[in-house]
């Protein structure tokens, strides 16, 4: 679960949140939509505890992302557009590797990674290459499964499609919801509309720092005539 109450962050004259508040609840994907610089990923960045908030407040699986950050990053997994991994290692190392942070070994991590590769459809002869010897779409889900080994119960998806082929973008859709239903809390951030429309039950529309809208999904394409891009731009200028 996420919570998040008047939450706001500004650097001197700069507000770039301005006050948000919104709760996610386990097996929901939230979408914060907005465009580029509208506060989306340092709205992430504080639930990730990469930065502190200047006021309000934020919990992630129940924990402060202030006060609590460790027992937070714990529980929490993020993907973000264009990360990338050391490509000279093989897709298992890769997964050993990250998995010893959550002091997974032996037995247990090789239970998460082929937990992880069934959840993706990764092959164990994938597993076996060298990233760079990988296509770009299972390089992504390279990436994913060391976001999702420890199985957090948050996720956060920041524009995760960036750069990515067809292939690849369909995978990472399909696995979106695929987690959302193991009762998992997801917020998936973006600007690109119709993303959202496929995966999200929810959205919030932020524009400058402000939450300027939220609701289901399905209210919100009500609003935009069966059309998400709509209803965000009516909504803006509504709120201007």
């Amino acid at each position: 679960m996420i919570e998040v109450d008047n939450l706001q962050k500004a650097y001197r004259k700069l507000h770039a949140i301005k006050g948000i508040s919104f709760v996610v609840q386990p097996g929901e994907v939230y979408g914060l939509l907005g465009p580029n610089g509208a506060g989306k990923t340092t709205t992430l960045r504080i639930l990730a505890t990469l930065l502190k908030p200047t006021s309000g407040s934020a919990k992630v699986a129940g924990f402060d992302v202030a006060r609590e950050s460790l027992a937070v990053r714990r529980n929490l997994g993020i993907v973000n557009g264009g990360m990338k991994v050391y490509d000279k290692l093989t897709g298992y190392e890769v997964l050993d590797f990250f998995g010893s942070f959550y002091d997974l070994w032996g037995p247990g991590l090789k239970e998460r990674i082929a937990w992880a590769a069934e959840l993706l459809h990764i092959e164990q002869a994938v597993l076996s290459k060298q990233v760079k010897d990988m296509s770009t779409g299972m390089q992504q889900k390279i990436v994913i499964a060391r976001a999702i080994l420890h199985q957090p119960q948050v996720l956060l998806l920041d524009e995760a499609t960036a750069g990515l082929d067809v292939f690849a973008r369909r995978a990472l859709l399909d696995f979106v919801r695929q987690y959302a239903e193991l009762g998992k809390t997801l917020i998936y951030s973006t600007h690109v509309m119709s993303e959202a429309e496929e995966v999200c039950d929810r959205v919030g529309f932020i524009n400058k720092g402000s939450l300027v809208y939220e609701g289901r999904l399905q209210e919100a394409l009500e609003l935009g005539s069966g059309n998400l891009e709509r209803a965000f731009i009516r909504r803006l200028e509504e709120a201007a």
